[in-house]
């Protein structure tokens, strides 16, 4: 029987997947299957995986014919899963020794949906913790009860998929998969579903997951148009949102979220050019669709800075876009 599912999606990470195989070699156990998704890979990596398959116990492989994102790698992942709990790992990331029946024996014991850990930050030699912004360890709790306030830090702004581990009835229910195509924060409405959905949770302070951050492939580090699909993210966030019975109360939580990221993305000097233009016209044009009051009242709680600089966008006139290539009309 396999108990745990390990979800890992891989694309043209060929200097940091061998150290990610290597760290799932340390958590290998018989009940333990660790899916190996290669996302249409180009450079050497697809090699060091076939090697993974033949020599990794409990290794399953599985190609993609073309590149679709990590959202869509991670749903191949699940459907090949047959694990009663399910978690994920980038590949350019790595996991202490251990690890991992660590977070079974955690899940067990509380005997919840979902468990959401800590995490160390890697930034070259630097390492930082990070921990779940949740201050009841150990305690199953209603995951809507972690959502708000909205003013502050919540388990809904630690969206990290790898952070935690889920039982399968999450999967069943379907509220496991990402959505199809995002390429940046998939996990945003993936996060805001659960804490909305499942029934119970807990944050634990157990910590073996190592993020790597900086890495130059990273979609984080490119300034291009596909950074704006958090546009598409969090419409999807507010949209489920609003239609939640208790969207009075949350949906305040979702549009500041929306408008610090807004904010956020205005000020990062990471953008080429032409998609620091289209950021500017499809952020006024978020800004003019969510609903104004709660808008109001997002803008209110914020810093006078990112308040200011929000509010001149929302006063933008509209800007008739030509469409990216491939998007719905």
């Amino acid at each position: 029987m396999v108990n745990l599912s390990v979800i890992v999606p891989f694309y043209n990470v060929q200097s940091y997947a061998p150290e990610a195989i290597r760290s799932l070699r340390a958590n290998a156990r018989e009940d333990i299957e660790f899916i190996l998704v290669d996302d249409c890979s180009t450079d050497a990596t697809p090699e060091i995986l076939e090697e993974a398959e033949r020599e990794l116990s409990g290794a399953v492989l599985v190609r993609h014919e073309q590149n679709g994102g990590l959202a869509t790698a991670r749903n191949t992942g699940l459907d090949a899963s047959r694990g009663r709990y399910l978690t994920f790992l980038d590949g350019d990331d790595w996991i202490a020794p251990g690890y991992y029946p660590r977070l079974l024996a955690a899940i067990e014991e509380l005997g919840c949906d979902f468990v959401r850990t800590d995490h160390v930050s890697c930034t070259a030699r630097a390492r930082t913790i990070a921990r779940v912004p949740h201050g009841r360890r150990g305690v199953v709790m209603d995951p809507r009860e972690a959502i708000l306030p909205a003013d502050r830090t919540t388990s809904v702004d630690y969206a990290y998929a790898w952070a935690g581990i889920y039982h399968r009835r999450l999967l069943d229910d379907g509220l496991l998969h990402f959505t199809h195509g995002l390429r940046t924060a998939e996990d945003r409405p993936w996060i805001w579903r659960l804490h909305r959905e499942a029934k119970s949770f807990a944050a634990v302070g157990l910590m073996g997951v190592y993020y790597r951050r900086g890495v130059a492939s990273s979609l984080t580090q490119i300034g291009d148009v596909r950074q704006l699909d958090f546009i598409r993210a969090f419409d999807q966030v507010v949209d489920e949102t609003a239609r939640d019975r208790d969207a009075e109360t949350l949906l305040p939580k979702a549009v500041r979220t929306y408008c610090a990221i807004i904010s956020h993305h205005l000020t990062s000097g990471r953008f080429q050019p032409r998609v620091e233009r289209e950021l500017r016209a499809r952020s006024a044009a978020v800004l003019k669709r969510l609903p104004s009051g709660v808008l109001s009242d997002a803008l209110d709680s914020m810093d006078l800075e990112r308040a200011s600089r929000l509010r001149r966008l929302r006063r933008r006139p509209a800007v008739l876009r030509s469409k990216a290539p491939g998007e719905a009309a």
